[in-house]
C-alpha cells in the first residue's frame, strides 16, 4: 500500500492534553496510520492512505476537534493558456501537488489561485507544477514571500492579539483587584467604603468590571474548552474555563439573590476570575515571546535563502525570485552577496563562508569545475556559476527539511509525559470534585465559599502547559543550535539517542583518515646527491604515465610544492614491482624494495642501507614506502598514506573522556589498521572486514546490550549505518550514506560527533530539568491548592495559583532556551593545508 505523508499547521493548542486530543482525533480518520503532533512548533505530521482520506478530510477532523489547520492562498501569472483544456491540465497539474486544497485558473486574467498547507508545500513547488504541465510562470520577483516572513507575519499576529487581550483585561482586573482586595488589607477603608457605597452595589460594580474579562478576552478559553469537553479529553483550556466560571458563577448568584446562600458564605470572587484570566493571558504572552526565540536557528536558516536572484537568460541579466532560478540557468554572484542556489562554477574565482553549512569559520576557495552551495556568501570575487540544484532539491532546503523532521519528531523521553498527560487532567477534575465535596463537609462556616475557592485553585494549578512544553521546545531548540553547528539530527530519537551511546564505532577510509594516497615524507639518500624536492620532482614525472593511486599522490604533493614536472619518456611498468623512464636524459626507477632488489649493474640490487631501516619504520605507521633510483643509484624514498584527518585523534580523545568506548572498523589489514589506531589513539580494532560484514561487526558490538553509534562516510557503510542504534554520517561522503544515517556531520570532521554527543546530552540533562519542573510543580502544588496544608494557615488563591502556573510554563521554556547557549567542547579549526613532507628517522 502506499501511503502519503502530509504536514499540517496547527493553530489554537496549548498544553499536552491539546496534543493528544488532535492526534486522537487525526487517527479516527479511515486512512490514516500515523499522527504525530508537536506542541513546540504546532505542527502535525500525518501519515495515511490517499486512495482512502485526502488532505481535506484531515482539515476538516482538526477543525472539528476545536483547532484550527492553517491554509495559505497564492496567486500567480499562468501564460501559454488558449482554451477551457488549458485551464483544466493547469487545475488538475496543481490539484496533483503535494499539500494543494483547491486549485482555480482564470483564463481571461491567466492567473491561477491557489490555497494550500503551507507546510507541506512552497509556492515555488506549485509554479514548478504548472511548468511541469507545459506552461509558463512569469518571473514575480516582488510578490515573492518568503515563508519566513509568513512565518514571522504569523507569530507577529499572534503576539499582538494576545497583547491586546491583556491590555484588555487588565484594564478591567486591576482596578477590580484594587477595589476586592486593598479594603480587606486596611479595615477602616473596607468599613468606609461598605458604608458610602453598600456591598450590594459594591458587588454590582464589581460584575460590571469582571463580566467584561470574562466574556471578551475570556471566550478563547470557552470556545477550545467546551470542544475539549465535548469531545471527552478536557485540556488547560477546560480547567481555566470552569475554574472561572465557578468562581463568576457564583459570585453572580451571589449579587443576584444573595438570600440563597447560609450565612457568611455570601461572597464574590469576581477579582479571581478575571485576575486568574488576565495572568493566564500574560503567560501566554510570555510563552508565545519565548516559542518565538525558541524557532530562532530555524529562521536564522530560512534567512539564508536571497529572495532574489541575477541569472543570464537570452543574453541579458535579469533579477528573478530565487524560487523562479531554473536547472541550468547562469547565475551571476558579485562580491558580498549570498548564493541563491545550488551549482558549478563556470567562470570566476573566489572564496566562499561556507560556515553556515559546516560550522567551519575559513572561507573556500572556488574555481571553475568546483560545486558552490545556496545560502553560502561569496568573498571579495565575483562568480558565475550554472544552477544544479533548485527550489527544494538545494543543499539548504533539504537541511531546513531535516531540522524541522527533528524539531517534529518525539523523542522517546516524551513518551513518559504523554502517558502522565493521557490520564492527568481527568484525574485532576477528580481531584476537583472531592475538593468541593470534602470543604462541603469539613469546612463549617463559609464551607461553600472555601470549597469554591480551594476547588478552582486545583483546576487553575493543574493546567498541564509546562508538561506539553518540556520536551518539544527542547528538541526544537537543541536541532536548531546543531544545526547551526554543521550537525543535523533527522529525528528526535537520534538527538536523545546518541548521548546514551556506550560504544561510537568509527570507520577508518574517508572518516579517521581524508580517504586518499598522500605524500606524508620524502627522504633523500645519502651520499645521493639529489634533493629532497629533485627528488619528488623526477618520480612525479616517472609516474606520470601511471595509473596507480599513489602516482597521484606523488604527482600532487610535487604541484603542491610548486615544482615543474618534466616530460618523461621511454616509460615501461613493471608488473607487481613499479616502473622505470627516462626523464630529462635520466633513468628513474620507482618501486617497491623487491624492485631495488633487481637493479644494479649486474642484477646484486641495490643496497637499502639506513633508507630501509627508515621505510620500516615508516611501514610500522601505515605508511606505504616507495624508493627511487636516479641512473643506478638509490636516491632516496617518498612514504605515502592515507593520512589521518586534522582533529580525528582530538575528537576520539574527546569521545573517551566523554565515557565512549571507541572502536574502528575497516576492511583495510591489520597492519595498517592498527597502525592507524596507534595513532589517534583507538584500543579497539576490527579490520579486515568486507563490506556485507560491518552490520555484523556492528552487532557484535552491541552483544553486551549497550548502545552503539556508528560514524562511516561510504556505500559500504551504509548497511552499519543502518544496523547501528545511531548512524552518523560524514556529510561530505556518499549520498548512500548520509540517507541512511540518522545523524549527518556536514563539516566531514570527526569533531562533529564528540560535539553532537555533547549537545545530544545537554539537550536531554535540559528535558530531564524540564519534566521534572513541570510534574514536581503540579505534585507539589494541587494539595496546597486543595487546601491540605490549610490547617497551618498554607493555602493558594485562585490568582496566585494562576500566576504560578503561568510562571512554570515561562520557566520550562526559558530553561529549553539556554541551549542556544551551549558552547562545543572542541571548536572548528581552520584547515591545516597541506603537510609538510619532512625526513624521518628510524
Amino acid at each position: 500500500m502506499d501511503t502519503k505523508t502530509l504536514d499540517l499547521d496547527i493553530g489554537g493548542m496549548t498544553c499536552a492534553a491539546c496534543v493528544g486530543r488532535v492526534e486522537r482525533g487525526l487517527k479516527k480518520v479511515d486512512g490514516v496510520e500515523e499522527a504525530v503532533v508537536n506542541l513546540a512548533t504546532e505542527r502535525a505530521t500525518v501519515t495515511f492512505d490517499p486512495a482512502r482520506t485526502n488532505p481535506a478530510a484531515l482539515i476538516r477532523k482538526v477543525e472539528d476537534t476545536g483547532y484550527e489547520a492553517r491554509t495559505a492562498e497564492l496567486s500567480f501569472p499562468v501564460e501559454g493558456m488558449t482554451c477551457a483544456a488549458c485551464v483544466g491540465r493547469v487545475e488538475r497539474a496543481l490539484g496533483k501537488a503535494e499539500g494543494v486544497l483547491n486549485a482555480s485558473v482564470n483564463l481571461a486574467t491567466e492567473r491561477a489561485t491557489v490555497t494550500y498547507l503551507p507546510a507541506a508545500t512552497t509556492p515555488a513547488a506549485l509554479r514548478d507544477a504548472v511548468r511541469g504541465a507545459g506552461y509558463d510562470v512569469p518571473d514575480e520577483a516582488s510578490q515573492a514571500q518568503s515563508r519566513l516572513d509568513a512565518d514571522r507575519e504569523r507569530k507577529a499576529a499572534e503576539i499582538a492579539a494576545l497583547r491586546r487581550d491583556v491590555t484588555f483585561a487588565a484594564a478591567f482586573s486591576i482596578p477590580l483587584f484594587l477595589i476586592a482586595m486593598v479594603p480587606m488589607l486596611y479595615a477602616p477603608l473596607h468599613h468606609w467604603l461598605l458604608g458610602a457605597v453598600g456591598e450590594r452595589t459594591l458587588n454590582w460594580v464589581t460584575l460590571a468590571l469582571a463580566a467584561p474579562v470574562q466574556f471578551g478576552p475570556g471566550l478563547r478559553f470557552y470556545r477550545t474548552g467546551w470542544a475539549a469537553l465535548r469531545h471527552r479529553s478536557p485540556d488547560m483550556n477546560t480547567l481555566v474555563m470552569l475554574g472561572t466560571t465557578a468562581a463568576f458563577g457564583y459570585s453572580l448568584l451571589v449579587t443576584l439573590a444573595p438570600g440563597l446562600f447560609p450565612p457568611g458564605s455570601a461572597h464574590v470572587y469576581y477579582e479571581a476570575s478575571a485576575v486568574v484570566i488576565t495572568l493566564i493571558l500574560l503567560g501566554k504572552l510570555f510563552e508565545a515571546i519565548a516559542k518565538g526565540r525558541s524557532s530562532e536557528a530555524m529562521r536564522t536558516l530560512l534567512a539564508l535563502q536571497p529572495n532574489t536572484a541575477r541569472v543570464q537568460r537570452g543574453g541579458e541579466v535579469l533579477e528573478v525570485a530565487a524560487d523562479d532560478v531554473r536547472l541550468g540557468d547562469l547565475v551571476l554572484v558579485r562580491s558580498g552577496e549570498r548564493l541563491p542556489v545550488d551549482g558549478e562554477v563556470v567562470d570566476g574565482r573566489s572564496y566562499v563562508d561556507e560556515s553556515m553549512l559546516t560550522g567551519e569559520p575559513v572561507p573556500v576557495e572556488k574555481l571553475p569545475g568546483t560545486k558552490v552551495t545556496g545560502g553560502t556568501v561569496n568573498g571579495n570575487g565575483a562568480l558565475t556559476f550554472r544552477a544544479t540544484g533548485v527550489g527544494a532539491d538545494t543543499a539548504l532546503s533539504r537541511i531546513i527539511r531535516l531540522v524541522e523532521g527533528a524539531q517534529a519528531s518525539r523523542p522517546p523521553i516524551q513518551g513518559l509525559a504523554d502517558k502522565v498527560v493521557a490520564v492527568f487532567v481527568p484525574v485532576v477534575l477528580v481531584i476537583a470534585a472531592l475538593t468541593f465535596l470534602a470543604w462541603m463537609l469539613i469546612g463549617g462556616e463559609g464551607a461553600l465559599a472555601n470549597a469554591l475557592v480551594h476547588t478552582v485553585a486545583v483546576l487553575i494549578i493543574a493546567c498541564p502547559c509546562a508538561m506539553g512544553l518540556a520536551t518539544p521546545v527542547s528538541i526544537m531548540v537543541g536541532s536548531g543550535k546543531a544545526a547551526q553547528m554543521g550537525v543535523l539530527f533527522r529525528t528526535g530519537a537520534a538527538l536523545e539517542g546518541l548521548g546514551r551511546a556506550g560504544v561510537i564505532a568509527v570507520d577508518k577510509t574517508g572518516t579517521v583518515t581524508r580517504g586518499a594516497p598522500e605524500v606524508t615524507e620524502a627522504v633523500s639518500g645519502q651520499p645521493s646527491a639529489v634533493s629532497e624536492d629533485e627528488l619528488l620532482r623526477l618520480a612525479a614525472a616517472a609516474e606520470s604515465s601511471s595509473e596507480h593511486p599513489l602516482a597521484r599522490a606523488i604527482e600532487r604533493a610535487a604541484r603542491d610544492r610548486g615544482l615543474s614536472i618534466p616530460t618523461a619518456t621511454d616509460f615501461e611498468a613493471v608488473p607487481g614491482y613499479g616502473l622505470r623512464a627516462t626523464v630529462e636524459g635520466r633513468r628513474v626507477e620507482v618501486g617497491a624494495a623487491r624492485y631495488m632488489a633487481r637493479l644494479g649493474q649486474n642484477g646484486e640490487g641495490l643496497d637499502l642501507g639506513e633508507l630501509g631501516t627508515q621505510a620500516g619504520a615508516l611501514a610500522a605507521r601505515g605508511r606505504t614506502p616507495v624508493f627511487v633510483a636516479v641512473d643506478g643509484v638509490l636516491a632516496g624514498l617518498i612514504a605515502v598514506a592515507d593520512p589521518v584527518r586534522e582533529g580525528s585523534a582530538e575528537a576520539i580523545r574527546a569521545m573517551q573522556a566523554q565515557g565512549a568506548e571507541v572502536a574502528m572498523i575497516t576492511g583495510d589489514t591489520r597492519a595498517t589498521a592498527e597502525a592507524v589506531a596507534r595513532e589517534v589513539g583507538v584500543t579497539r580494532v576490527l579490520a579486515e572486514v568486507l563490506p556485507e560484514g560491518k552490520a555484523d561487526a556492528v552487532a557484535e558490538l552491541q552483544a553486551g546490550g549497550r548502545a552503539v553509534a556508528f560514524v562511516g562516510d561510504g556505500i559500504n557503510d551504509a548497511p552499519a549505518l543502518a544496523r547501528a542504534d545511531v548512524g552518523v554520517a560524514i556529510g561530505t561522503g556518499t549520498d548512500v550514506a548520509v540517507e541512511t544515517a540518522d545523524v549527518i556531520l556536514m563539516s566531514g570532521d570527526l569533531r562533529g560527533v564528540p560535539n553532537a554527543v555533547a549537545l545530544s546530552r545537554a539537550t536531554l540533562r535540559n528535558i530531564r530539568v524540564n519534566l521534572f519542573w513541570a510534574f514536581a510543580y503540579n505534585v507539589l502544588l494541587i494539595p496546597v491548592a486543595a487546601g491540605v496544608l490549610s490547617a497551618w494557615g498554607i493555602t493558594l488563591s485562585p490568582v496566585l495559583a494562576a500566576a504560578a502556573m503561568g510562571l512554570s510554563s515561562v520557566f520550562v521554556l526559558t530553561n529549553a532556551l539556554r541551549l542556544r547557549g551551549f558552547r562545543p567542547p572542541l571548536a572548528p579549526q581552520p584547515p591545516q593545508g597541506t603537510p609538510d613532507l619532512k625526513p624521518v628517522t628510524a
